[in-house]
């Protein structure tokens, strides 16, 4: 298994056990529930699609019977994937508390970052299953 498809399966864990946690702490502090964009972000762009991308880049060129079309594609994108989400949900929560123009001007800056890491995804498992012309 390559070594960013093990770190994709390793941070969609993780950000399950964070964002579960921060589920619970919701439930307790009535305050904490302004951050429930930080909650189903980390859940859903965190623990769904990290285990999605991972399992997706290991299994998906298998099926086709071709190899990973961008390796390194895939090692970029788990840097972007992390370093967006990361950064969105940040400048997010302490927009939540303070808020500000830059605040909001980063947390979009950095959700901007995690569309991108989407759309490496999809260009890498477009050109790995999709056949060339003429083949």
């Amino acid at each position: 298994m390559d070594r960013f498809v093990m770190n994709f399966i390793i941070a969609s864990i993780i950000y399950l056990g964070v964002a579960s946690v921060l589920g619970v702490c919701m439930l307790g502090d009535e305050s904490l529930l302004a951050l429930k964009f930080v909650h189903s972000h980390m859940m859903l762009l965190g623990w769904v699609s990290m285990m999605i991308y991972g399992v997706g880049y290991h299994v998906l060129p298998r099926f086709s019977g071709r190899p990973l079309r961008y390796p390194k594609i895939g090692e970029l994108q788990i840097w972007a994937a992390n370093i967006g989400l990361l950064g969105m949900l940040l400048f997010y929560a302490l927009g939540v508390y303070n808020p500000s123009d830059a605040l909001r001007t980063l947390t979009v800056a950095f959700g901007a970052t995690e569309a991108l890491s989407i759309a490496l995804f999809l260009y890498n498992m477009l050109a790995t299953l999709l056949p060339k012309a003429g083949h």
